[in-house]
């Protein structure tokens, strides 16, 4: 399903998709609410959403899928390559990231990626990373030393989430939150989960 409220975009991205043999689209829309309902009804595959729409963000547009076609995979479309923008979307749920500047090729990888169970982000928004960590040299490269995976983690555990809660909502075992959560609190260099917290609310405007 393609969620994007340039007609123009939404066509040509429809156009290209239906070219390759093992891919369908289902629905297509320009209007968040809208949108909504046809994931609702449609269940698709994959979602590609478009975050900056109006009056219905993206954000929101993504939160609604999630509760009402749990299925659905989604992944994130923006002209925005900022990893933070990046990071907030897989914090919400979405599966991947790519910007409005990726290739044919990227979009198909992340399409296949996604399917698979795997996160993906696009290559733009990982070089953007680089260079932010490169900036910000060795001293504290916090967040931007966590993976994708770990982000998600870290997004659950800061909304309260148990370890069998993180497990259920990413399909992953209990063992496998418990070695992610140990690579955050060393990544984040905290001793515990409360301090992990504390590290959180303090640095809220970074994830």
């Amino acid at each position: 399903m393609i969620i994007d409220d340039h007609t123009l975009i939404r066509e040509t991205w429809s156009s290209l998709l239906n070219t390759v043999p093992d891919l369908e689209i289902v629905a297509e829309c320009g209007d968040g609410q809208l949108a909504i309902e046809m994931a609702k009804n449609t269940r698709p595959d994959i979602v590609l959403l478009d975050i900056n729409m109006e009056p219905v963000n993206g954000f929101e547009v993504l939160k609604m899928i999630r509760k009402l076609s749990p299925i659905s995979k989604i992944i994130g479309l923006s002209m925005r390559s900022e990893p933070a923008y990046a990071k907030k979307l897989l914090r919400l749920g979405a599966k991947g990231y790519v910007t409005k500047n990726s290739p044919r090729a990227e979009m198909l990888e992340a399409i296949r990626e996604v399917n698979n169970g795997n996160i993906f982000v696009c290559q733009e928004v990982k070089t953007a990373l680089s260079e932010l960590t490169i900036k910000d040299g060795p001293k504290d490269q916090g967040i931007n030393s966590l993976s994708d995976r770990e982000l998600q983690v870290l997004g659950l555990l800061s909304a309260g989430g148990s370890t069998k809660d993180i497990a259920a909502e990413l399909g992953i075992a209990l063992k496998t939150v418990e070695v992610h959560r140990h690579n955050i609190l060393r990544k984040l260099k905290v001793k515990n989960t409360l301090n992990l917290i504390n590290y959180i609310n303090s640095h809220a405007a970074d994830l």
